[in-house]
């Protein structure tokens, strides 16, 4: 974590320092007055249009915060005599200055991961890949924003080697400022999905806004993105990258700089030969813990990274042997009958969820394969045709059965009834009203050799249904 006195953080920031206190070392930054961790935290009180952190004060110091920025117009507490404020214009753009500053002082290499779908598997690959031969930091939960990539920054210790950083977005501009905030050595775009059509209007517009990675990008900077997205190679030909930025690519398609040949799916992994322009790369036969030919392609960009940062062939294997990912991403777990769940409820958008149902259709060792599906959210005014597509995509091949759960979902389900006739008529291409519903019927018909995927937006919640054929 960042450690500076409270003079070289008032500079850092663009801060006036009110009282002394100028050779005192302040050692980490937080904008939560409880997670202040006594060692002289500065706290950083955020603004909002229903919060105001500066009303955490006092609690803060109590936590042993012993500087904070402050925002200019507010009075200064009296009765906290031994805190040092430091004042500013806004809090948060403060806080990005620091940021900024503090990952410019430092010896770190950064990657930079962006995309509509598989950011976060990307990332948990790529930091597991270097682990191997660096010290490593990685964006942690969902830190992937205007606040939280500024604080995965400031945790940045003087000896980490390699930060590996998340970069969400909602809107045109979000990753502009982020990547300039990071300014990464190499940045990765993993696809270009459906998600955030709301606010952005097109598949065009999010390509254009995933590409925004590229401007934090340096002379000797690499953009690795996914060449089988042709939305990607259409909104390269009219960007303005920086002077010097080398383009490589990876995926699925033949063509690109990093492909895959051989591939094997399986509930709990997937196989595949590594190929590297064409031709058998020295990594030989690949193992992930993970399904899908969609974390195939997020694995070839980790592989992509981890060789551009000089991680040898055998330290890969020994990544992804040891690979942690973060939770409810197709995620295996047994039913209470031993039946396997995929439980992949952490995101879902159109994209995603296609790539799913390729997945449960590339299984067939198993009894009945069930593919239950909850909301997707924020796909705007197309939202009911865009779940419509979804249940026309889902063909007998995929699944022996299809339940759905939400208003949305409603349109999945229409979708879906007439491209599995044969299913629907044996009653088992069902739209719920509720999620315990839907568990307490699968629980009754389940099979300990069926197969269950389970996906939803977030905010559907659809791990409860996860949980509940955990339990029985």
């Amino acid at each position: 974590m960042i450690k500076r006195t409270v003079g070289q953080i008032t500079a850092m920031c663009g801060a006036k320092r009110q009282g002394g206190y100028e050779d005192m070392l302040l050692r980490g930054v937080t904008t939560d007055s409880r997670a202040v961790g006594g060692g002289g935290d500065l706290f950083v009180p955020l603004v909002g249009e229903r919060f105001d952190g500066h009303d955490f004060a006092a609690q803060a110091a109590e936590n042993g915060a012993k500087a904070m920025l402050w925002q200019k117009g507010r009075d200064i507490p009296a009765d906290l005599p031994d805190v040092a404020f430091l004042v500013v214009r806004d809090t948060l753009a403060a806080l990005q200055r620091l940021a900024s500053a503090y990952r410019n002082e430092l010896m770190v290499r950064v990657v930079g991961i962006t995309g509509s779908n598989g950011k976060t598997t990307t990332k948990d690959m790529t930091a597991a890949l270097l682990s191997t031969q660096y010290s490593v930091l990685k964006t942690e939960g969902n830190l992937n924003n205007h606040i939280g990539l500024p604080l995965t920054l400031l945790k940045l210790d003087e000896e980490t080697e390699v930060a590996v950083l998340e970069m969400g977005m909602s809107g045109f501009g979000e990753i502009e400022l982020l990547t300039k905030l990071a300014s990464p050595d190499l940045a990765i775009i993993t696809n270009v999905g459906d998600a955030h059509l709301l606010h952005l209007g097109s598949r065009a517009g999010i390509a254009k806004a995933k590409l925004e990675i590229a401007l934090g990008l340096g002379e000797d900077g690499v953009l690795l993105y996914n060449g089988d997205e042709p939305l990607l190679k259409e909104g390269l030909a009219e960007s303005a990258l920086p002077e010097g930025v080398t383009l490589r690519t990876f995926g699925l398609g033949a063509d690109n700089e990093w492909s895959a040949d051989d591939i094997r799916l399986h509930p709990d992994q997937s196989v595949f030969a590594a190929l590297h322009r064409g031709q058998v790369s020295g990594l030989g036969t690949v193992h992930i813990p993970v399904p899908g030919r969609h974390n195939i392609s997020n694995a070839l960009a980790a592989i992509a990274a981890a060789r551009f940062m000089g991680v040898p062939a055998e330290a890969i294997h020994r990544g992804f042997k040891e690979l942690k990912l973060t939770g409810m991403r197709i995620e295996p777990v047994k039913a209470f009958n031993g039946a396997v769940i995929l439980n992949d409820a952490y995101n879902a958008n159109p994209t995603a969820v296609r790539a799913a149902i390729d997945l449960v259709g590339g299984l067939e060792s198993f009894g009945r394969r069930w593919i239950v599906l909850g909301d997707m959210l924020e796909l705007g005014p197309e939202e009911a045709e865009l779940h419509r597509g979804v249940g026309a995509y889902l063909t007998p091949d995929a699944a022996e059965g299809v339940l759905t759960c939400g208003p949305l979902s409603a349109n999945t389900h229409e979708g879906a009834k007439a491209s599995l006739r044969e299913a629907d008529e044996a009653g088992r291409v069902i739209h719920f009203n509720d999620k315990d519903t839907l568990a307490d019927w699968l629980k009754n018909r389940l099979q300990p050799d069926d197969l269950v995927l389970v996906k939803g937006s977030r905010g559907m919640r659809m791990e409860q249904v996860v949980q509940a054929l955990e339990k029985g």
